[in-house]
């Protein structure tokens, strides 16, 4: 009896000391890479303050697009006038009416876009190609641009 306790203690440890070993092998290296110390002089030291944010927040910046008479107040036609603009666009026969099928040819026009074989299914990324852009911050370097900085 003693025999299997030890045989399974044995291989318990056995198992341990792989995993141990298997698990400091796999480790990735570090992402902070040490950097020579000439670089690190060179940089120029931090500021002491944190710079300021602009008065404007995003949601000024939102109701000044709204408010086109600068009056300081969104009345309902200004807030409706975007709304109008889609809706037109999407009534084709200009009925006032919008059908299902005026409202649908735009979600339609979308999928023949991304459906680039022509199966009538799209793939992953067909699908991706669907996914609604949103606008950059004007000002803000593309990534690459940063990473070439930082080198």
């Amino acid at each position: 009896m003693w025999r299997y306790v030890a045989g399974g203690v044995a291989a318990l440890l056995l198992a341990t000391a792989g995993i141990l070993l298997f698990n400091s092998r796999a480790r990735p290296p570090s992402p902070v890479a040490a950097r020579p110390q000439a670089a690190v002089a060179q940089e120029t030291p931090l500021p002491d303050a944190a710079p300021e944010a602009t008065d404007r927040t995003r949601e000024q910046k939102r109701f000044d697009r709204y408010d086109k008479d600068r009056n300081g107040s969104v009345t309902r036609e200004e807030y409706l006038a975007q709304r109008r603009k889609a809706y037109a666009k999407l009534d084709v026969n200009h009925d006032g009416v919008l059908s299902f099928d005026e409202w649908a040819v735009k979600a339609e026009t979308k999928f023949a876009a991304a459906d680039k074989d022509k199966s009538g299914a799209m793939n992953a990324s067909e699908f991706a190609t669907t996914a609604v852009k949103r606008k950059t911050r004007i000002g803000c370097p593309p990534a690459a641009a940063q990473k070439d900085e930082d080198s």
